[in-house]
C-alpha cells in the first residue's frame, strides 16, 4: 500500500470529477477452484486498489459525491476465520491506513443505499466483470441481474480512467519494480532456450521467478515455438534446434502493478537467414515506433507507422510489393500482423479494460477504424505525459489467414502470395518493450532493456 495521503487524495480527486451522486465500488470476492474450500488466489478489482488500497476479499466502499462522506463495508474475522487463516488486524484498523473512518458490516450497506434510490439519487457504478458483483449490485439496486452491465455509470467510468491512465512517480516506481521482475524472468527463458528444453519447463521457471519476488505471473505466459498463433498458452512442444520461441509474459508485483515483454528467440541461438531478415525489420519497427512516441502524438499513427516498416521491410525480401501508402490505406500488412501495436498498462497488463477498452484507448477525437489489422488496436488516442504502454510489432507467418487472403483475392496487389508457402513452417517473431511517455518522448519503464538484436541474444543464450 502506498501512504494514507495518497488514497485521500485519489478519493478526492474522484469526488471533484463527478457531479452529484452515490459512487458504489465493490471490491472482489475469492472464487473456488472446484469447492469453496479450496480457491483460486485472491486478486482485487484493480479500482478498488487505486482508490482504497485494501487487498482484501468482500468489500465495498461507498463515496457520496455530494457530502464527501466515505464508507467501507465489510465485515471482521470471525474466531473460525482465525483458526484456519491467522489473526489479522480489525478491519477498522486497517482503514485507518486508507483514510476512511466510517466502518460498516457489509449487512448495512443496502439500508444505507435505500434512501437514495427512494429519493431518485443517481448511482454510479463501474461495468462489473464478475457475476458475482453483478448479482451483489443487482441485489443492492433492487434490478434484474442481466440488465446490471447495461445500467453502469459512463460519468464514473471516464472519472476512473482519466485519472488511473497517467502514472505518477509512485505507480512509476512500482511499474519498474514489476519490470525488473520481467526482465530476470524472460532472461532466464532465453537461458533455458536449448534444443531438448521443454517448452513447459521453461514457463515453469518463468512462473516461479514471477511467484518468488512478486505476486503472481501478470497474465498467463505466452511461450511457443508456434508463435504465429498469437495467444498460444500450450506449452506441450520440446524446443528444436531451427526454430523460434515466442516468449510473451510479464509480472506483477507486490502492490499489483504489471509488467509485459515479449522476446523471439533461435532455439540454442542460431538463427537461419530468414529468421534474421524478419527479426531484423520487426526490430526496426520497435525502434522506430519508440522514437515517434511524445506527447500529442496519436498512438493510431505510431501503429500505422510500424505497419509502413513491415511493408517496407518485406517488400524488400520480396514478400509484398507496390505502393507503400496505397498498401497502408488497405491495410495489406495486417496480414503480417493482424494486432494492434500496444495497449495502456499498469495496475492490469491491458490498463482499466474491465471498463471498456474503447473507452481507455479512444475518444471523441479518435475512434476505432474498422480496417482489419488497424481495428485491433487497443489504444489509439493522443499520447500524453504519464501514460505508460506496450510497444510490441510482430510479424506472423498464418497458412489459415494466408489462404483464405489469397483464394478471395484481398490486397493480391500488395502480396507476393507464390513466395508465402515457403514460410508456413515460420511460425512468428513479436518484440515487446514497455514504455513511459515523457515530456519529449518516451523512455523504457524498467531502464534496462532485455537483450533485443540477434547479437545481444546469440550472445546470452551461448553464454549461459
Amino acid at each position: 500500500m502506498f501512504t494514507r495521503e495518497v488514497y485521500i487524495r485519489r478519493r478526492e480527486q474522484l469526488k471533484k470529477s463527478m457531479t452529484s451522486g452515490l459512487i458504489i465500488l465493490p471490491g472482489n470476492g475469492e472464487a473456488a477452484v472446484n469447492y469453496a474450500g479450496n480457491p483460486y488466489t485472491f486478486r482485487q478489482d484493480s479500482s478498488f486498489i487505486y482508490f482504497i488500497g485494501l487487498d482484501t476479499p468482500d468489500l465495498c466502499c461507498v463515496i457520496d459525491v455530494d457530502s464527501g462522506n466515505e464508507y467501507l463495508f465489510g465485515d471482521e474475522l470471525t474466531l473460525d476465520d482465525i483458526i484456519w487463516m491467522g489473526d489479522l488486524p480489525s478491519l477498522k484498523s486497517r482503514c485507518e491506513a486508507t483514510g476512511i473512518t466510517n466502518v460498516l458490516p457489509l449487512s448495512k450497506l443496502k439500508g444505507l443505499l435505500e434512501p437514495a434510490l427512494k429519493s431518485g439519487r443517481r448511482l454510479h457504478y463501474l461495468k462489473p466483470y464478475r457475476y458475482r458483483n453483478q448479482l451483489l449490485l443487482s441485489e443492492l439496486l433492487g434490478i434484474k441481474p442481466d440488465t446490471v452491465a447495461d445500467n453502469f455509470s459512463l460519468e464514473l467510468t471516464k472519472a476512473v480512467i482519466a485519472l488511473r491512465m497517467e502514472k505518477d512517480a509512485l505507480e512509476l516506481c512500482e511499474l519498474e519494480k514489476a519490470g525488473e521482475i520481467g526482465f530476470q524472468m524472460h532472461l532466464k527463458a532465453m537461458q533455458l532456450c536449448k534444443p531438448g528444453m521443454s517448452e513447459r519447463a521453461i514457463a515453469g521457471t518463468m512462473e516461479g521467478i514471477a511467484i518468488a519476488s512478486g505476486n503472481r505471473v501478470s497474465f498467463p505466459t505466452i511461450l511457443s515455438q508456434n508463435g504465429q498463433i498469437l495467444h498460444n498458452h500450450n506449452h506441450e512442444g520440446i524446443l528444436q534446434t531451427g526454430r523460434l520461441m515466442l516468449t510473451d509474459a510479464g509480472a506483477e508485483n507486490e502492490n499489483c502493478y504489471a509488467s509485459d515483454f515479449t522476446r523471439t528467440v533461435a532455439v540454442g541461438g542460431i538463427y537461419t537467414q530468414r529468421q534474421k531478415e524478419i527479426h531484423t525489420i520487426v526490430l526496426q519497427a520497435l525502434n522506430h515506433s519508440m522514437q515517434l512516441i511524445r506527447p500529442g502524438i496519436p498512438y493510431r499513427d505510431v501503429h500505422r507507422e510500424a505497419y509502413r516498416i513491415v511493408f517496407e521491410g518485406l517488400k524488400a525480401i520480396g514478400l509484398m510489393r507496390g505502393d507503400a501508402e496505397e498498401a497502408l490505406a488497405c491495410g495489406a500488412p495486417a496480414l503480417f500482423m493482424p494486432h494492434g501495436l500496444g495497449h495502456a498498462m499498469g495496475l492490469d497488463v491491458h490498463d482499466m479494460e474491465d471498463l471498456g477498452e474503447t473507452f481507455v484507448g479512444y475518444d471523441d477525437e479518435i475512434t476505432r477504424s474498422t480496417i482489419f489489422g488497424y481495428k485491433s488496436l487497443r489504444l489509439g488516442r493522443r499520447l500524453r505525459e504519464g501514460f505508460v504502454l506496450t510497444v510490441e510489432p510482430g510479424i506472423y507467418f498464418i497458412p489459415q489467414l494466408i489462404e483464405k487472403w489469397k483464394n478471395e483475392h484481398i490486397n493480391q496487389a500488395f502480396i507476393c502470395f507464390d513466395k508465402l508457402p515457403a514460410y508456413y513452417d515460420f511460425g512468428g517473431i513479436r518484440l515487446e518493450d514497455d514504455v513511459v511517455v515523457t515530456p519529449d518522448g518516451c523512455r523504457l519503464v524498467y531502464p534496462k532493456r532485455l537483450p533485443v538484436t540477434i547479437e545481444e541474444i546469440e550472445e546470452t543464450i551461448k553464454s549461459s
